[in-house]
């Protein structure tokens, strides 16, 4: 049995029953990517780590001081 026959044979058995209906399958994929990602950040921090990729691309541009002075 495959995750979409399970679904709804779970579906069906949900509404025989009056309860809620289970999510679908891949329905809150990206909020658990999220999730995940977030959880793996603040963890970076914790540890002292200092950011990589595109954060600290993003931070670099946002900082002043970081900027290169143009000379003329």
């Amino acid at each position: 049995m495959d995750i979409t026959q399970q679904y709804l044979l779970d579906t069906y058995r949900a509404r025989q029953h009056g309860e809620p209906v289970p999510p679908a399958p891949g329905s809150r994929d990206l909020q658990v990517v999220r999730a995940w990602r977030n959880r793996r950040r603040f963890r970076a921090v914790l540890a002292g780590r200092p950011a990589t990729g595109r954060l600290r691309r993003a931070l670099r541009r946002r900082s002043p001081s970081a900027r290169p002075r143009a000379t003329g």
